[in-house]
């Protein structure tokens, strides 16, 4: 995520007050934008990119994921909805105390977390000034959970049954529905409204991301002595760095908290959203790469091998 944010402050700081819009001040508020990744656009490219049982696919996943979780925190703390009343974080400590209460009684239906300390954490996040779509982060790690982990997307997770499993698969289906409809809701823009945000996102996710996951797994396997997943060398790395340049929904998400509408000026929202729509251009980017790379899906290699 560092690369691609200093590459947008970087852009953002040459350009000065002579900006395309004349305050550098406003253009440097979309600085977290490009450390987006979109995961479900991420995944189907990585799927056909290295075949369904490469292991750079879970490398992706578990990147996507760790993103998004600092993504969440970035949201909270440089991008507040309002004045911040820190003395309401401590109705979410009281939600938590509802949860662990819950287990206690052994209430097994998700419902009853979501209803009762989920409304009160949403609440809290509310009324502090903190983004509300985090709301549910302070009680989920404490919901009865299974205590052994069968790896990311694992099969035999659907057939889970404790109370987070089933939160999990209940709500799978009206999750990819609703990101579905945010993302054509949110994306309505003015095709000529391109712009220095544009290239400033483009460059940090399409170059950026590359270059810095590349790097930093460079930096942890020569200096922390962390291991490349086995059967993945830094062609695999880069590509997967490539295909982590798809921001699209999360990014668009991260734009509307950075330039909230009526705020700043239409033409700046409308270039940051030119942004992250184009970051979709990171999954052909990504073919190419892979291509040049000598990169083919597992299953075909497997079938040649037969």
């Amino acid at each position: 995520m560092a690369l691609p944010d200093c590459i947008y402050i970087l852009g953002a700081l040459l350009v000065g007050q002579s900006g395309w819009f004349g305050q550098s001040g406003d253009l440097g508020r979309g600085w977290a934008v490009p450390c987006a990744t979109d995961i479900a656009f991420s995944y189907l490219v990585a799927r056909l990119v290295f075949g369904s049982g490469h292991p750079a696919i879970a490398f992706l996943l578990l990147l996507a994921i760790a993103d998004d979780a600092a993504g969440l925190i970035i949201l909270a703390v440089a991008y507040p909805q309002h004045e911040i009343h820190i003395m309401w974080l401590a109705l979410a400590l009281v939600a938590v105390a509802v949860v662990l209460l819950m287990r206690k009684l052994q209430l097994h239906s998700f419902w009853w977390y979501l209803l009762v300390p989920g409304v009160l954490s949403w609440l809290s996040f509310h009324w502090t000034g903190i983004h509300a779509a985090l709301g549910l982060v302070p009680i989920i790690p404490f919901l009865p959970h299974a205590h052994t982990d069968l790896g990311i997307y694992a099969r035999k997770e659907l057939q889970r049954h404790d109370t987070l499993s089933e939160f999990e698969h209940w709500w799978k289906r009206p999750v990819e529905i609703i990101l579905g409809l945010f993302g054509l809701a949110n994306a309505g823009v003015m095709f000529g409204n391109v712009g220095l945000p544009t290239v400033l996102i483009l460059l940090g996710l399409l170059v950026g991301k590359p270059l810095g996951i590349t790097l930093f797994t460079w930096i942890a396997a020569r200096f922390f002595k962390l291991e490349v997943p086995g059967g993945m060398s830094y062609r695999h790395v880069f590509t997967v760095g490539t295909i982590a340049g798809i921001g699209f929904t999360v990014a668009l998400f991260m734009s509307d908290a950075a330039f909230p509408a009526g705020q700043f000026p239409a033409q700046l929202r409308d270039a940051v959203k030119m942004g992250a729509l184009a970051s979709l251009l990171a999954a052909v980017l990504a073919l190419f790469v892979a291509r040049a790379l000598g990169i083919k899906p597992q299953r075909d290699a497997e079938k040649k091998r037969t």
